[in-house]
């Protein structure tokens, strides 16, 4: 969980200076692909709980 929120964060810093400074627009980019990267790993990890579970 603390990985997902340093990640999110880490993405919301690097777009906001993306947007800010002038010529540093791949900060955006990479900042997109960050986020994208931690959503990718939430899912990953909800989806291997949800399978642990026994039916009933």
């Amino acid at each position: 969980m603390a990985l997902l929120l340093f990640l999110v964060l880490v993405a919301v810093v690097l777009g906001i200076i993306g947007v800010a400074a002038d010529g540093l627009g791949y900060l955006l980019i990479i900042g997109i692909v960050v986020l994208v990267a931690a959503l990718a790993l939430t899912a990953a990890r909800w989806s291997q709980r949800s399978r642990r579970r026994p039916i009933r």
